[in-house]
């Protein structure tokens, strides 16, 4: 008599879900069987996809935690909560950065400070401008070649 008000109750508690939550139900549930049927009578293992399709749907229905009976359901919390955090640690690395100088520039300044030792970085700036290319007074003294300090000069 048990057996049989359980299946009333179970039919009438599934009228009233929708049929999207009956179908993501019914998947979780198969999921579950594959991996027994893959996995027994071993430890149960599961694989990133499988974690993935759990995490996917929990996030779809969360009472996909409710259902899962091979896991527990703060385990799937964790897992997608872990994702969350891989996820936005992705998203958030730098990328790039500033351009760097193109080659014909750093050889050109090099050019310029071999060919007129008394000019400096100002100076250079000024005639690299002139000549159309926009560039920092900061990034033509940093490819300027080092010159040894003048001994006659103090």
């Amino acid at each position: 008599m048990i057996p049989i008000l359980r299946v009333i109750l179970i039919q009438m508690l599934l009228s009233l879900k929708s049929r999207a939550e009956v179908q993501v139900e019914n998947l979780a549930l198969r999921h579950q069987v594959e991996i027994l049927k893959r996995t027994a009578p071993k430890r149960v293992r599961l694989t990133k996809i499988d974690r993935l399709i759990f995490i996917w749907l929990l996030r779809l229905w969360p009472e996909t935690a409710r259902l899962v009976r091979i896991v527990h359901p703060k385990t799937l919390v964790r897992w997608h909560r872990e994702g969350f955090r891989v996820y936005w640690r992705w998203k958030s690395q730098q990328r790039g950065g500033r351009p760097r100088t193109p080659v014909e520039i750093r050889a050109l300044v090099r050019k310029m400070s071999a060919q007129n030792p008394l000019w400096g970085a100002p100076r250079i700036h000024g005639e690299l401008q002139k000549l159309g290319f926009d560039v920092s007074q900061a990034t033509v003294s940093r490819y300027m070649p080092r010159r040894p300090p003048d001994p006659d000069y103090r």
